[in-house]
C-alpha cells in the first residue's frame, strides 16, 4: 500500500493545513516535527523524501477522528497494535469526517465507481464476517479521489 501517496491525498483531499495535521499527531502524543511531516508528503522522486511508515499513516487517521470528532470517552488506554488495512483506513476516514452510507455512495459515485448497498457494506464488515470484502487499494485511492471532489471549495 503506498503509505505516502495516501497521506497526501487525504491531505490535499481534506484542504488540511501542515498545522492540522500536526495537531492530528499531537492529539494521538505523537511526535512529529515540521520537517519529518514535510519530508512524508513529498514524492518519492523528489529530494529529501521518508518513507511513511503504517505507525505513522495509522497514529495520523486516529489523530484526524479525534480532531475532527473530539476525544471519545471509549477509547482504550491501552492500546493494542491492529494491522492497518485499505478497510480499517476506509473505516477510519469515514468515522472522522462522521459520513453517512448515503454521503459514502456519493464519494464513491464522484470517483465514477458503483457500488450497490451490499457491496459498499461489505467493506465495512469484520475480516471474519462472511460477507466482508477486502477494499483493494485502486478502490481505496478512488474514494479519497471522490472526498477531493466532495470536499472541494473552489480554491
Amino acid at each position: 500500500m503506498p503509505t505516502n501517496e495516501i497521506l497526501y491525498r487525504i491531505q490535499k483531499a481534506l484542504s488540511l493545513s501542515p498545522e492540522e495535521m500536526l495537531e492530528a499527531y499531537a492529539l494521538e502524543s505523537y511526535k512529529m516535527s515540521e520537517t519529518n511531516l514535510q519530508q512524508l508528503l513529498k514524492r518519492r522522486q523528489d529530494k529529501n523524501f521518508q518513507l511513511c511508515s503504517y505507525e505513522e499513516l495509522g497514529v495520523f487517521l486516529d489523530g484526524l477522528v479525534t480532531l475532527k470528532r473530539g476525544p471519545s470517552s471509549q477509547k482504550q488506554a491501552n492500546k493494542e497494535a491492529v494491522e492497518l488495512t485499505n478497510n480499517l483506513i476506509l473505516k477510519k476516514l469515514r468515522v472522522a469526517l462522521q459520513l453517512k452510507e448515503s454521503e459514502t455512495e456519493i464519494i464513491f459515485g464522484l470517483a465514477d465507481v458503483e457500488l450497490t448497498k451490499q457491496q459498499l457494506a461489505s467493506l465495512f464488515r469484520k475480516e471474519n464476517h462472511k460477507n466482508f470484502k477486502p477494499c483493494s487499494t485502486e478502490l481505496l485511492l478512488a474514494f479519497i479521489e471522490g472526498l477531493d471532489e466532495y470536499y472541494y471549495d473552489g480554491e
